[in-house]
């Protein structure tokens, strides 16, 4: 009887492998992860503000600030004061950003397609089931159990 590999170490490796290899991806189209992730929250408009849009992309609200200063000084966004609370920044793609979007999009679909070689559509499901059955398994009773990774481009 051969010894398996934990799933969670196999899943580990497996993670980092797939993650530097889309990063080179999106690098080589001129964006990174994080960049991508606020493109992409920012064009499926389900965050109003940059608050929300750092809820919704998991990073801290410097981080993301960093981010969207380095953005807006390439003309990929705006950052806009809320006139009805002052507080509340409202950030907007400019058309350099979308073109930048589009760019990125690209970069993502083709590497998406990269990853689907070989697998056939059940296989494909019944990894993403299975990838879901193990985020229940570490979240336990949580509300995030279950949840749809956040900003997954509809199928």
């Amino acid at each position: 009887m051969m010894d398996r590999i934990p799933i969670g170490l196999e899943l580990n490796l497996t993670s980092r492998t797939v993650r530097r290899a889309f990063d080179s991806a999106l690098l080589a189209a001129g964006g990174s992860l994080p960049v991508w992730l606020i493109l992409l929250s920012l064009k499926r408009g389900n965050v109003d503000n940059q608050r929300e849009l750092a809820e919704a992309i998991g990073i801290r609200g410097a981080t993301l600030t960093h981010h969207l200063n380095g953005l807006e000084t390439q003309g990929v966004l705006t950052r806009r004061r809320d006139p009805r609370n002052r507080r509340v920044h409202i950030v907007e793609l400019t058309q350099a950003g979308e073109a930048f979007f589009a760019r990125l999009r690209e970069a993502a679909m083709v590497f998406d397609m990269r990853l689907k070689v070989g697998f056939s559509d059940d296989e494909l499901s019944l990894l993403a089931r299975g990838l879901n059955q193990l985020r229940l398994n570490v979240a336990g009773n949580t509300k995030e159990a279950g949840k749809k990774p956040p900003l997954l481009p509809d199928d």
